[in-house]
């Protein structure tokens, strides 16, 4: 009889940030493309904020057949689920803690996220989308982090494009 193949590992997870990432600012405000009227904001969210006519509700497809598990790091936290996932055909997802108030503050010039991101990893293989990524974290996830581990910054005035969901399912599938 043989014996059962080994399982799987897990999904590597999928750190993201909303302002910058999801919702692009800065610059001229007319060069960012309305996809949602604030009409249909408010149905799917219940409220308004104008900053969400900026989200690309395209982006939640292309997020969900990322292979990972999707994990919201931001300073929305769980209004990202109320406000962010209906209109972009998420389902609710995991939202990283905010950092005790006794935590001890990282590096200087390391993000506040970053420590954070690390220990929620705990190992697993992970991919961080943000528009505050600098050369101190990557160096600090390295030191600190055992696994793979890929820290892709975004422009904040663009947001996540073709070429940086071509970046992160290139390493989702093969995390190194």
């Amino acid at each position: 009889m043989e014996s059962p193949p080994p399982p799987l590992p897990p999904l590597p997870l999928l750190y993201l940030d909303v302002d910058g990432p999801l919702i692009p600012f800065g610059g001229d405000p007319a060069r960012h493309r309305t996809h949602l009227a604030e009409r249909r904001i408010r149905e799917l969210t219940g409220g308004s904020n104008p900053l969400l006519t900026r989200v690309n509700p395209a982006l939640g497809p292309q997020l969900a057949a990322l292979p990972c598990r999707l994990i919201w790091a931001t300073t929305w936290f769980d209004d990202a689920n109320a406000c962010l996932a209906p209109l972009l055909g998420l389902p609710p997802l995991p939202v990283l803690p905010d950092p005790p108030l006794d935590a001890s503050d990282p590096a200087p010039g390391v993000h506040w996220k970053t420590p954070a991101l690390v220990a929620h990893a705990a190992g697993t293989p992970f991919a961080w989308v943000d528009d505050e990524i600098a050369e101190h974290d990557r160096e600090w996830v390295a030191q600190h982090h055992p696994g793979p581990a890929l820290l892709h910054r975004i422009d904040p005035e663009v947001g996540l494009t073709e070429g940086d969901f071509t970046v992160l399912a290139d390493w989702l599938r093969k995390p190194t």
